[in-house]
């Protein structure tokens, strides 16, 4: 809406820059225009896959439980998102720590939605340690990530955690928000932690962060057994 505005404005102005033959700032002018028309078209097509992701969240959270072995799964995803960053910057490399507690065996969740959460969480801890995220000039020394599961009473916690720079406190509290990313413009639609959110809550259970500026994070999973 801001650009649309700005560009009626520019148009009332080249109309008074053209009855008075003043053919230089038209240029100028109309360049400033063809250049809000692409600013409007990237965040239109931004606001579309923002759209299509809520509702396509919308159709595929409500999966059926079933007795699913959670260790598998986020030793998989662990696997799979590391490789396909390795895939884009074949230089990048960490140290990944698992230690899976065997007795917890299957636990009655929906696969697909817990799986989504936990490739969202590796994903982000991933580029929290990654030279390409948002704070390059911030070098992980010995970028490492730690995954594991535990079995505590009636309930099972999955951590995932990262060496990177950490979240500053001043926006930690605002990281469950629809729309809310740290990431650069066009790259996040600030919906994967808010997804992640309800759909550990739709299950039960509770999904907490902590993080020390200079250390990195941890994303605990709570869900009930």
């Amino acid at each position: 809406n801001n650009f649309s505005e700005i560009n009626v404005e520019l148009i009332d102005e080249m109309q008074e820059e053209l009855k008075v033959g003043n053919f230089e700032e038209v240029i100028e002018i109309s360049n400033d225009i063809k250049e809000n028309q692409k600013k409007i078209n990237h965040h239109g097509k931004r606001a579309d896959s923002i759209v299509k992701g809520m509702l396509k969240h919308s159709r595929n959270t409500s999966g059926e439980k079933e007795p699913t072995n959670i260790n598998a799964i986020a030793d998989e995803y662990l696997r799979l998102a590391y490789h396909g960053l390795r895939a884009k910057d074949k230089s990048f490399n960490a140290t990944l720590n698992t230690d899976f507690d065997k007795s917890i065996g299957l636990i009655n969740v929906a696969g697909q939605d817990m799986g989504r959460v936990i490739l969202n969480l590796i994903t982000n801890a991933l580029h929290a340690i990654s030279p390409n995220s948002k704070t390059p000039e911030k070098t992980v020394k010995d970028p490492t990530i730690w995954v594991s599961t535990k079995s505590v009473g009636d309930t099972v916690v999955i951590k995932i955690k990262d060496n990177g720079s950490g979240i500053p406190k001043k926006i930690i509290d605002k990281i469950f928000q629809p729309f809310f990313t740290t990431k650069a413009s066009g790259q996040g639609t600030g919906l994967g932690l808010s997804m992640s959110y309800d759909i550990v809550k739709s299950h039960g259970g509770d999904l907490n962060v902590e993080s020390k500026e200079g250390e990195g994070t941890t994303f605990t999973i709570s869900i009930p057994k």
